[in-house]
């Protein structure tokens, strides 16, 4: 089984989780790897990265992925860039990290 504990971490307000983004793929999955250089976890969207419709995107499939509202997932940096530090406010870091590990299990 992948570690992915270092694409994951607690914050004040919830969990941040480090990602890397492939606008314009053919699919839409999250979690789909793990990058152990960059501890991130992968992410494809179909959206491409134009006007800000990939980010909005990867806030979508990671509310539902999680299960928790959009308005509860947000970028904390990376808006123009691949990699992402996304945060999921009000989540508990245990139940992410379940979530995350059985749906990586299925990518």
């Amino acid at each position: 089984m992948t570690d992915i504990s270092a694409a994951v971490s607690s914050s004040g307000d919830g969990v941040v989780i480090t990602i890397e983004v492939t606008a314009g793929a053919k699919r839409a999955v999250f979690p789909s790897g793990y990058n152990e250089w960059r501890k991130a976890l992968g992410c494809l969207v179909k959206a491409p990265a134009l006007k800000g419709k990939a980010n909005r995107e990867v806030i979508a499939i990671v509310a539902a992925t999680l299960g928790v509202p959009a308005t509860n997932v947000r970028i904390l940096s990376g808006e123009t860039s691949p990699i992402k530090k996304i945060m999921v406010k009000g989540a508990d870091h245990g139940v992410v990290m379940s979530g995350l590990t059985v749906a990586l299990g299925d990518a």
